[in-house]
Order: C-alpha cells, then structure tokens, then sequence
C-alpha cells in the first residue's frame, strides 16, 4: 500500500442525535431531509478527518428509507470511508434509530456518499489512499469501485447529450 495510507478506523465517524418535535413531518415522523442533512455532516466529518482538508459533497448514491425514524429515538449515523480516487473519497453512512423507552434498535437506511477534498485555492486536491485492512473493507473496497466505474460512466454519457 501507498505511503501515507490511512486505515478506514483512522476518520470513522460517529454522529448521535435525538429527534425532537422541531424534526417531524407532516406525518409526525422525522422528516427525511432531516436525515439526509446530518447524514451528509457525519459523512463530509469522516472525508475531512480522512483528508485533513475541506471537502464538499459531490454525489449521492440512493437514498433510501426502510423504516420510519420516531419523535424521541435516538438516532445514530455511522461514516466510514469505503473508496479513494485521486481527490474524491466514498463514505458509507449507516443510519440507526433506538427508542430510548424500550432499548428497540431498527436500521433504518445505508447510503453512500462521496466527498472531493478541496485545497485553499477551492480546487481539489489528492486524498491520502485508503488501506482497507479487514475482510469486509476490502469487500466493501472492491464494491465502491465497482460504483465509482458506474459514476464514471455515466457522467461520460451526461456530458455527451
């Protein structure tokens, strides 16, 4: 591996909140931009830890929600990094609600997101190279790359409409 390779547990970050009424929908849920909102930050913390640079957000893969979040659970949002290019970097963000009542724990959604470092002149900049250590890493490695190629091409066939 690279020099000046991290180690996924080097920037995994770890984000708990709890959902007060301020957070729901029309339908008294917690309203998914909500979700969405603080998925990003845990997910751009773990790019920012991993890069020791500012990073923005330049691609969302689907998200989607499995199970609604509750008024009053607990919600926790865990990023890591899965993928680094050059200057861009895939995070895996796994979303968690605890009713606090009852201890019952529900996954509620996973979604990745990828990240590009930007250096002060706000123009990206090369990322450390991620060194996946554990069977799952290099598992979850080898399936960002895989959406990595995709993203790829499918920017190519946007750019040739």
């Amino acid at each position: 591996m690279a020099a000046g390779a991290k180690r996924v547990a080097d920037s995994r970050v770890t984000l708990a909140v709890l959902m007060g009424p301020t957070e729901a929908n029309l339908r008294g849920f917690v309203h998914g931009g909500i979700i969405m909102k603080l998925m990003d930050e845990a997910g751009g913390s773990a790019a920012m830890r991993h890069s020791g640079r500012q990073a923005v957000t330049v691609a969302v893969d689907q998200v989607t929600f499995r199970e609604p979040i509750q008024i009053g659970d607990l919600v926790t949002f865990q990023a890591g990094l899965t993928y680094t290019g050059r200057s861009s970097m895939e995070v895996r963000i796994e979303v968690n609600a605890q009713n606090l009542l009852t201890g019952e724990h529900t996954h509620t959604n996973t979604a990745y997101f990828v990240y590009v470092a930007l250096g002060d002149d706000g123009k990206p900049v090369a990322v450390p190279p991620l060194r996946p250590e554990t069977p799952e890493e290099k598992q979850r490695w080898d399936a960002a790359q895989e959406r990595q190629a995709y993203r790829l091409a499918q920017r190519e066939k946007e750019r040739r409409v």
